[in-house]
């Protein structure tokens, strides 16, 4: 039997040589591939979150990979409907999310890895959504690195992206390369399993379950085609010229420029200067000068055009013709959008891009500044991310966070004001973010001050620290908890510094990495030995949903929950008594030393 790592690898060759698969089916046979599987999926929160069959993650075994395999081998595994819910969209209005069975994720997850081994190499360097080392970082870099000079932006959104997709469509991409009859029958039945919405079951027409373990990368294949369209047929058409040819005002001051300093007459030379700098040097007109760039992350498409408005609009129209004609889907109105690049800002992946003029920046004797393309934190950004902080226009606490531990509390403010400020690095006005951060500071002292019924400044005095960054030493907030024999547990709030970071990257989870490193958590499952009573009969694995959970004020602590919050492990491996004595509450067996 292969190993899942050497599956993916040979994969991973046929796809960067296009070679078409016969037998994609028969490699999810193979057990080391769930394994590996599980070892990806099982932390994801969505893991503990029953779907319409009620099952989790916990409770997973070797036995239930056995059991997938031969329902698979038999041509007799089938998907459950998703169960259906809806979460609010920040335009009041709601997304629906589908919640599969853990059988489902789990299939889902090894039917991914295939198709992420495979398609990877073919996919288009325009494409950043769902890749590995690829994400809204490497997307938002691209643009500002190499759309200088552009002159409008074309911003593209698929509306119900996920819900859109013709399955016939997603199929015929699919058949394109696959040729296996299996394996689209497999993928044809999770299309059409349906949803369960308030316990009425729902044919699903079109479209993939948004939040489905499939549904990123068969995004990645259907529009795929949408990328090639681009790559090679817009973007031919509308790039042509190597250069501008020379606007002739300026050729013509130039030229006056060069016979006055001749002359010496430099008083003149000065002011034919000044006005060169006021000039275009190129003709902005040049009918044989045009560059037409593109980006994709999954849905969100961003176009930028060096040429009139008129072509900017037949090319939004070209690509909304393609988009309803070969793919069956049709770009939002309100959020399809042509702009000028230089005197309004384009709105991409939560940052506004801009083209700089100023004629004032000049740098080793050229103006440096004009053409640049520029990344910026919209104001809207920092009045909704200060709104969970603020009451009535000023910060204020969070009462829920109270009852919390300090550690807990400084923990949740801190990794939220990192999420913020390490995603908008990339933005020439990053510093932006100082208000924010006060307001968010303040919630926090305010929060632990309520808790310690004390005052902000004395918080502020408890906890405050100054650690050292590559840009000086900074100002923060810590909340310690000491541990005998082992480094304090340490929890900060501030003390990144606001300044721009050109590298910044924050890429996506890696899909396919090159090496694959086998989780501890399998290592401990193949053990076959229960972590509690050494028993090897039915050996499966125990899960619960957050540490906190074990604990339950006024009980003592079961022996289990014990090793658990000892071991600091959300998993614990156990035998079928143990795992029944777990859930039925019955007293449990005595640990071995």
């Amino acid at each position: 039997m292969q190993s899942a790592e050497t599956v993916l690898g040979v994969l991973r060759e046929r796809g960067r040589r296009g070679l078409p698969l016969n037998e994609l089916y028969r490699q999810l046979f193979n057990p080391q591939l769930y394994l590996l599987a599980y070892g990806r999926i099982y932390a994801n929160k969505g893991a503990m979150t029953p779907g319409v069959t009620g099952e989790t993650v916990d409770g997973m075994s070797i036995g239930k990979i056995e059991a997938i395999t031969e329902a698979l081998r038999a041509e007799r595994y089938r998907w459950s409907p998703v169960k259906r819910i809806h979460i609010p969209k920040k335009n009041g209005k709601a997304r629906p999310l589908g919640l599969p069975p853990w059988s489902d994720k789990l299939v889902g997850e090894a039917v991914r890895l295939l198709l992420d081994a495979y398609y990877e190499p073919t996919f288009s360097d325009l494409s950043h959504g769902f890749r590995p080392g690829r994400g809204c970082h490497t997307a938002l870099r691209k643009v500002s690195e190499t759309w200088t000079g552009t002159t409008w932006f074309i911003e593209g959104d698929v509306a119900d992206c996920f819900g859109s997709f013709d399955h016939e469509i997603t199929l015929s991409a699919l058949a394109e390369r696959i040729h296996d009859g299996r394996f689209l029958r497999l993928m044809r039945n999770m299309l059409m399993a349906g949803y369960l919405e308030d316990w009425v079951w729902n044919a699903r027409l079109s479209g993939v379950p948004q939040g489905g373990v499939v549904s990123p990368i068969l995004s990645n294949i259907y529009l795929h085609r949408l990328d090639d369209f681009v790559e090679k047929v817009l973007i031919p058409h509308y790039t042509r010229g190597r250069i501008r040819r020379q606007d002739t005002a300026y050729a013509r001051v130039r030229a006056a420029r060069d016979r006055a300093h001749k002359r010496g007459d430099h008083a003149t030379v000065r002011e034919l200067r000044k006005q060169l700098r006021s000039m275009p040097s190129g003709d902005p007109r040049d009918p044989g000068f045009r560059r037409l760039r593109y980006v994709r992350y999954c849905d969100d498409t961003l176009l930028g055009f060096t040429g009139p408005k008129a072509e900017a609009e037949e090319i939004k129209q070209r690509l909304t013709a393609f988009l309803r004609d070969e793919l069956a889907l049709e770009l939002s109105a309100d959020k399809t959008l042509i702009t000028h690049a230089r005197t309004q800002a384009a709105r991409f992946l939560g940052y506004e891009i801009t083209v700089l003029h100023n004629d004032r920046k000049v740098t080793q004797g050229r103006r440096s500044a004009n053409g640049v393309v520029s990344l910026k934190v919209p104001a809207s950004v920092i009045k909704a991310k200060k709104a969970p902080y603020l009451s009535r226009g000023k910060p204020e606490g969070r009462p829920r966070l109270i009852n919390e531990d300090d550690h807990t509390i400084v923990n949740t403010y801190g990794a939220e004001w990192r999420g913020i400020v390490q995603y908008y690095l990339l933005a020439g006005n990053v510093h932006r973010l100082h208000r924010l951060g006060w307001v968010m500071e303040t919630s926090l002292l305010k929060t632990l001050a309520n808790k310690h019924r004390s005052s902000v400044a004395k918080t502020a005095r408890r906890y405050a620290a100054t650690i050292t960054t590559p840009h000086g030493p900074r100002k923060c907030f810590e909340a310690k908890v000491e541990r005998s024999g082992r480094k304090p547990l340490v929890a900060r709030f501030g003390g990144i510094p606001l300044r721009r970071n050109k590298d910044a990257a924050i890429t996506d989870r890696v899909l396919v990495p090159g090496t694959i490193r086998r989780k501890e958590l399998i290592t401990r499952l193949l053990a076959n030995r229960c972590e509690i009573c050494k028993a090897d009969d039915g050996i499966s694995v125990h899960h619960v949903r957050r540490l906190a959970d074990l604990t339950r004020p006024g009980r003592p602590q079961p022996a289990w929950a014990e090793l658990m919050a000892t071991r600091r492990r959300k998993t614990l491996v156990v035998c079928r008594s143990c795992h029944d004595s777990i859930h039925t509450g019955k007293p449990k067996p005595q640990l071995t030393q």
